[in-house]
């Protein structure tokens, strides 16, 4: 399915806000945003919704929309939800993973090893952890998954970034040989055991 010009928006803007280039209480403009992507006023509200569906702006009365702040208490939340929901979507992605996808998820474990920047390895690490759980085929588990990526990618972005090295992920190497031989238990322990590090 080719991107519309409202996913071209919201990709940019979910990038920027997740990053931090636009910052919390910052306003989105509608007018701004069109000129900047020289398109009607129509995918621009449509980007915008979906921003606020997945919790990155907020629209307030006689304000406009705005990207939301950052909730410190969140983090906590998002992390035990994570544990909760990610190692549901991994059993049934073990089990149901093709050598197709196995190598998808591989090369996408690699393509995270190789960023070397922050925003690109954020944005690998998240696809590296897609690829893992897709296979599951559960799309509203996943849907809610990825929104929990796109919290967890804000509070890395504001707290690690500074501290951020390019190095290879030795928990993403030890998920994938635990996939590789069908250790459904093995990559589930792993997994909990990383995204508890996020903390």
């Amino acid at each position: 399915m080719s991107a519309t010009i409202a996913d071209t928006i919201y990709d940019s803007l979910s990038q920027q806000i997740i990053t931090g280039e636009l910052t919390a209480g910052e306003k989105l403009r509608q007018d701004h945003i069109a000129r900047a992507f020289d398109t009607s006023h129509v995918p621009v509200r449509e980007a915008l919704l979906r921003l606020q569906a997945h919790g990155l702006a907020k629209s307030e009365p006689r304000r406009g929309m705005r990207v939301t702040p950052l909730d410190p208490v969140e983090v906590r939340e998002v992390i035990e939800m994570r544990v909760a929901l990610e190692p549901l979507a991994l059993q049934y992605a073990v089990q149901n993973m093709s050598m197709n996808a196995v190598t998808r998820a591989e090369q996408a474990r690699l393509a995270c090893d190789a960023a070397e920047t922050m925003p690109e390895w954020e944005a690998k690490n998240r696809a590296f952890h897609r690829a893992i759980l897709a296979p599951c085929a559960l799309p509203r588990l996943l849907r809610t998954i990825d929104d929990l990526h796109i919290a967890s990618a804000r509070h890395l972005f504001a707290h690690w970034r500074p501290k951020w090295v390019q190095r290879a992920d030795t928990d993403h190497a030890a998920i994938m040989q635990a996939i590789q031989k069908k250790d459904t238990a093995g990559a589930v322990g792993l997994l909990v055991r990383h995204i508890r590090r996020a903390r």
